[in-house]
């Protein structure tokens, strides 16, 4: 995945999908239903970016502790990880697999500090749900309302026993897992899973370091 698509996608995604930032004690996100977990962990982030004056100035570290703390509950990263490895992930071992799912949370991880760092005043519009009582997964549609344009973030989600979780975004048309496919394919075929691992280890280290 190129840079230049990178940020506009993260940007629009941690402003909403930054879900839940909250500093003061807060009701628990209501994980029932898809929309309504959407909805309160996107209010819960918003209201926390207006109140929090160093989140607004981009402090990396505690938008980063609240991230890992907050967010990651609410997500399923490692179906994330597996569509986007597709058949590989069959092929990959237990502790292979289990290093991909590592590094590329952590990825996305810090890719969502560093988009929520330039979040601001925006507000969001959702879309009646479209789905049967027993659906299992689904697609939660949104409109990030700012400056110019609006921006469309739509989330899908599959329901767990623990409640629902998101597991891929589709920003501006985009869906965060095959914009990934194509490049977990390409690291693959080029230096197997064992180079897949060592370069998100690479690009993490990077962003750790500011670059």
């Amino acid at each position: 995945m190129k840079k230049a698509f990178l940020l506009p996608l993260f940007v629009a995604l941690a402003t909403c999908c930054g879900l839940a930032l909250a500093q003061t004690p807060a009701a628990a996100p209501d994980t029932s239903t898809p929309d309504g977990l959407v909805k309160s962990i996107t209010a819960d982030v918003m209201n926390t970016i207006k109140a929090d004056p160093s989140i607004q100035k981009g402090d990396i570290n505690k938008i980063s502790a609240l991230v890992n703390q907050k967010i990651l509950p609410y997500t399923d990263f490692q179906r994330t990880t597996r569509l986007a490895m597709g058949r590989s992930w069959l092929t990959a071992t237990p502790d292979q697999r289990s290093q991909v799912v590592e590094q590329f949370t952590l990825l996305l991880t810090r890719t969502y500090a560093g988009a929520l760092a330039q979040v601001r005043d925006q507000r969001v519009d959702y879309k009646p749900l479209r789905a049967a009582p027993d659906a299992t997964d689904v697609v939660v549609q949104s409109q990030i309302i700012g400056q110019g344009q609006p921006v469309q973030l739509d989330y899908r989600l599959t329901k767990t026993a623990d409640g629902w979780r998101v597991y891929d975004i589709n920003v501006l048309g985009a869906w965060l897992v095959p914009a990934y496919q194509q490049q977990f394919a390409e690291q693959i075929n080029q230096h197997g899973i064992d180079g897949l691992i060592q370069f998100l280890t690479q690009r993490n280290q990077q962003l750790a370091s500011g670059k």
